[in-house]
């Protein structure tokens, strides 16, 4: 069915693997991976950083490591690992967001200390369940591979949690009013004709003025037949160059102004006049001008955005000045583990199903 057939439109239609997949990674609270930590030296050989008076062994580090390693295996196999993009490989960027998180958990635990916040007996309880949950699950491959312990998963959970709290509180007073206008979702049908190629290796290779110029008459040739009554379907199967043909949208999912208001002006059933985009030309037949479903989601993507953004300022603000060292030598040995025994990926999700995060 078409509807199945939904999708986000952008100006690229292109997104990066290694985003995609972060996003699940965390569970709740902000991703503030873009943490950055000075390299020094001066830790003691098992530190992997410190910030403050706050450190990360080896142990706990390869709990984070190992597990997100094993969740793209999990979805993508082994071979994911050959991917490399600028230079870097994904191994190498799996392992720096993994310190990051790791830095924004250790950062929000010294920020729990200032605010006064710690675990009550029965959130307590609850890291001691996730503790077991997760520790039993463990092979002793990979207990021993990690180099951790009981009391490692332990700390970590609880400091999983702290975490939470911190975040729960700081944004506990943010619940902005979104109207009905503002979370709006419409959902259109549309023909995209591109005014970009892609060489062997998925470079884009732009047009050039004459295939450009043609592309634009074909858009034009299009929307003539549109207005005239053809039947839009039957034009998207000839002139689209886009795989997707319908999408239900937000004002947010459109960087362009013009655009945006071009689309969201239009009545059911109304076509839009081609629209130049930065990837080609558009042509959209609204479907509907109120996605009611789409659009209650899109007040909830709204209220989290907002509430991200006040936590970022005060964690921006907070972590300014903190003194912060990362044992570069230490962090330069550290690797994936690999073995049929070393598959744990349950970490995060231990934690979010029996952590009582607020």
């Amino acid at each position: 069915m078409r509807n199945d057939r939904y999708r986000k439109l952008n100006t690229g239609f292109l997104c990066l693997l290694l985003c995609a997949v972060m996003i699940c990674m965390t569970g709740c609270g902000p991703d503030l991976s873009d943490t950055k930590i000075v390299l020094t030296t001066g830790l003691n050989k098992d530190e992997v950083f410190r910030i403050e008076a706050i450190s990360c062994s080896r142990p706990e580090m390869m709990v984070y490591i190992t597990n997100i390693q094993n969740q793209y295996e999990n979805v993508y196999g082994e071979r994911i690992w050959e991917t490399e993009s600028d230079g870097t490989t994904l191994e190498e960027r799996v392992k720096e967001n993994a310190l990051a998180k790791m830095a924004q958990v250790k950062t929000m635990n010294l920020m729990a200390e200032s605010m006064g916040i710690t675990l009550t007996q029965e959130e307590l309880k609850s890291v001691d369940t996730a503790t077991d949950i997760y520790y039993d699950s463990l092979s002793n491959a990979e207990i021993e591979g990690m180099g951790i312990d009981r009391d490692t998963i332990y700390d970590l959970y609880r400091e999983y949690l702290t975490a939470q709290r911190v975040y729960g509180e700081i944004i506990s007073d943010v619940n902005p009013e979104v109207s009905d206008d503002e979370a709006r979702n419409i959902t259109i049908e549309y023909i995209y004709i591109y005014t970009y190629t892609t060489d062997g290796s998925g470079r884009r290779i732009n047009m050039s003025e004459d295939e450009n110029k043609a592309a634009f008459a074909r858009a034009k040739e299009a929307h003539a037949r549109a207005l005239e009554g053809e039947d839009f379907d039957s034009l998207v199967a000839e002139y689209s160059d886009s795989q997707d043909m319908i999408v239900s949208l937000g004002k947010d999912d459109i960087a362009n102004a013009y655009i945006r208001n071009a689309l969201f002006d239009l009545a059911n059933d109304d076509i839009s006049e081609v629209l130049s985009t930065d990837d080609g030309y558009l042509i959209a037949r609204c479907l509907s001008t109120y996605n009611l479903e789409e659009t209650d989601l899109n007040k909830i993507k709204i209220v989290e955005r907002e509430r991200e953004s006040v936590f970022s300022r005060t964690y921006d603000a907070y972590v300014a000045d903190l003194t912060r060292k990362l044992n570069d030598q230490l962090w330069s040995e550290i690797g994936f583990l690999h073995g049929d025994d070393i598959d744990t990926s349950d970490f995060f999700k231990v934690a979010d199903e029996n952590l009582l995060i607020p």
